[in-house]
This record gives C-alpha cells, structure tokens and sequence, in this order.
C-alpha cells in the first residue's frame, strides 16, 4: 500500500488518471488491490515499457474460498481496461499463485491428500485469465516440491501426481505458452529436504519423463540458480542446450547471504555471460526478461524504484550490446569451435554419428598413441569480456 499510495500522490505528468485513497482503505482487500494495480500501471507508464508480469495475487487478494478468489480476480477490469490502453499493454507472463489456506501451507502440488492438490491447483487460474492482449503466456510456478523423509512418502506416486497436474492439459496448452519456474532452495517458510526441482537439469529430465518437453519451456532465475550451486549462465546453458529456455528471471542474490534476496542485477560482467548464452541460442523467442526483484529495506525513497528498474533494465541492455560484439568482433566463437575440431571429420566424426562401438574405440586409441596435451585457454576466454566491457 505504501507503493500504491507513493505512486499516486500528486498531479501526473503522463496524464494518468489516478485516485489518492485514504489510509484506511487498506482496511478493504479489494480498495487496497485495487490502488496497488493503480500505481503499478502508473509506474509502467512512467518507465515506458511495453509489458508486465505478475502473479495473480498481485491483482486481487485471495478470498476465504475458491469461488471467493476467484470473485476478486474477475473484479479489477476498469484497471486492466485502462491499462491496455497505454504502453504496458500485454502481460508478457502471469504467474499463478496458490491458493494458501492452513492446510495448504507447503502449497505442494504431490501432498498425499488429493483434495489438497485440487485445491491448490485452483490457484493457478488466475494468470490464464489476465494475461494480456497477445502473449498469454503463465508460469507454473515450482515452489517447494519434494519430501522430507522416504518413511513416509511415495517418490513415484507424488512425481507422477506431478506430472499429471490439470495444468498441463490440451486447452491450457492451446490457450497459452506454458513456462515451468526453476523453484528457489531457500523458500521463506523452509524448502524441501530433498527437492524434487532442484535446478535445470532435473527440470528438463522431468519434462522429458512425463512426455512435457514439446508443451513447457524453462523459466530461469538467476538468484535460484546461485543457490542451487550453478552459475546463473550455467542454468540458460542447460535450457538451451536442451531446446527448453523460455524466459528468464532477472535479478541478483548476495553471495554472503545464501537467501532469495531478489536484488535488481547490476553485476554486468555476469549479464554478459547470461547474453551469450541467450544470443548463442537465437535469442528468447516469445519469452523475455522479467524482473523478480525489490528494492533494499533501507531504500524508502520513491526514487529507488525508479532507480533499480532502470538500473536491470540498463544492465541487461548494455550486457546484450557488449555480447553482441563478442561475437562479431572477437575470435571467441572461433575458438570455441575449434577446441572440438577433431570430431568434425574421420574417427571423430564417427563416433558422433553413432557409428564407432567400444571394441573399434579402443583398437584407434591403440593405434592412436598417448593424445596430445592441449591448452583450455581458459585464462584468454575469460579476459575476452573484460576487453570489450
């Protein structure tokens, strides 16, 4: 509410029609969500962006029930109408929020009581109905799938319940361009013990398993990635070498935290990495950047938001500039190649196509000799980036 009122105090240099609310309208869920989407549109404006993202519960509060809910998600359209009409016109992904009730407090989508998984499927709905003009695109969000003990719990059963989800339907499908959210290790209310999605790879193994591979792409966040012990690069490399890299979650962790902290990215040494990897694979297609991230506690003027948008935003920008003459300019790619040049043609060759079994391996390495010692040059790919930063 703090932001909502902020954002709308004052004459609006854009022309925003905005409604100051008094305090103690925070009282009314409904008035308080409805000031909140207010100031965010007035915020997107101001920024000139052409799409958002949100979850649902961003929109409306979550009522006592699942019609409730559902009742005040279907309530803000004169925002939403009003919106469409100005520069942040199309949601570019929803992400549907369960619905969190007492026993749906670990919000798994696998909890041993189907009743559970029914309900809390219901909160998914939300972003299929809001999601904007053309991209209508959701994220089934990953959150903290997984168990704590074998002694009481069916691995098979809960990952088939998984992958079995209504979420992953022939309408949805039609309807929408499906994204499944790597999930954090760190949640605020306690993760997992043992993670069912703990990074990428298991992701895209889960995909494949359940035959979902053709129907989801990955999202991927930056600070999740760090916590599961990757590189943020490292995860978009996973996507894209798999075909699965949907959209990303722009932001930044504190390495001497070991926490979610969702800190806007200002490290461009790291978004560098993240761009090559995105403009190695032909860019996001129909996915795009989105920042899951806040400002600091201490940051309690209004012009730390405008500060830590535009800052990611220039970030990423600047990062997509500076990979882009990496590319074209360096001999990085080149070098890159080359490294692998000996499966290019003859023996190399072969065994890449599948044709050279263990016996014929090891009559040619017998043939063959000890292999030369080649340098990884790493050092000289590294300091590439600091050359054209």
């Amino acid at each position: 509410m703090l932001l909502a009122h902020l954002l709308c105090k004052g004459a609006d240099p854009f022309g925003v029609d905005t409604q100051i609310l008094p305090w103690d309208a925070a009282r009314d869920p409904m008035a308080a969500a409805r000031a909140r989407m207010d100031a965010a549109f007035e915020f997107f404006t101001k920024l000139g962006v052409p799409y958002y993202c949100f979850h649902d519960r961003d929109m409306a509060p979550e009522g006592g029930s699942v019609a409730e809910s559902s009742a005040n998600l279907a309530t803000p359209g004169r925002t939403r109408e009003r919106a469409t009409a100005g520069p942040a016109s199309e949601a570019a992904v929803g992400h549907g929020q369960p619905v969190r009730t007492p026993a749906l407090y670990e919000w798994r989508s696998h909890n041993p009581d189907f009743a559970v998984v029914a309900r809390r499927s219901a909160g998914q709905g939300g972003a299929r109905r809001h999601g904007g003009a053309g991209r209508r695109e959701l994220c089934v969000l990953g959150r903290r799938e997984g168990y704590a003990s074998l002694l009481n719990t069916d691995t098979r059963r809960e990952q088939d319940h998984l992958g079995a989800l209504p979420a992953t339907g022939p309408r949805l499908r039609a309807q929408h361009r499906l994204y499944r959210h790597v999930p954090d290790r760190t949640e605020a209310d306690g993760p997992s013990k043992h993670q069912y999605d703990f990074d990428a790879q298991t992701v895209i193994g889960f995909l494949r398993h359940y035959g979902l591979a053709g129907d989801f792409k990955v999202n991927v966040e930056a600070n999740h990635a760090t916590l599961a012990g990757h590189s943020f690069a490292h995860e978009l490399q996973m996507c894209t070498d798999a075909g699965l890299l949907g959209s990303i979650d722009a932001n930044r962790g504190d390495p001497q935290n070991g926490w979610d902290t969702d800190q806007f990215p200002t490290d461009l040494y790291d978004a560098v990495h993240a761009m090559l990897v995105v403009l190695q694979d032909g860019g996001l297609r129909s996915g795009g950047l989105n920042f899951d991230a806040k400002v600091r506690r201490e940051s309690v003027d209004l012009d730390d938001i405008f500060i830590g948008h535009i800052g990611g935003m220039d970030t990423f920008a600047r990062a997509l500039e500076v990979a882009f003459r990496i590319r074209e300019s360096s001999t990085l790619t080149q070098r890159k190649q080359q490294r692998y040049s000996s499966f290019d043609s003859g023996d190399g060759a072969l065994f890449e196509q599948g044709k050279l079994d263990l016996a014929a391996l090891r009559n040619l390495a017998e043939q063959g000799g000890e292999p030369a010692h080649r340098s990884g040059k790493q050092e000289w790919f590294e300091n590439v980036i600091n050359q054209y930063l």
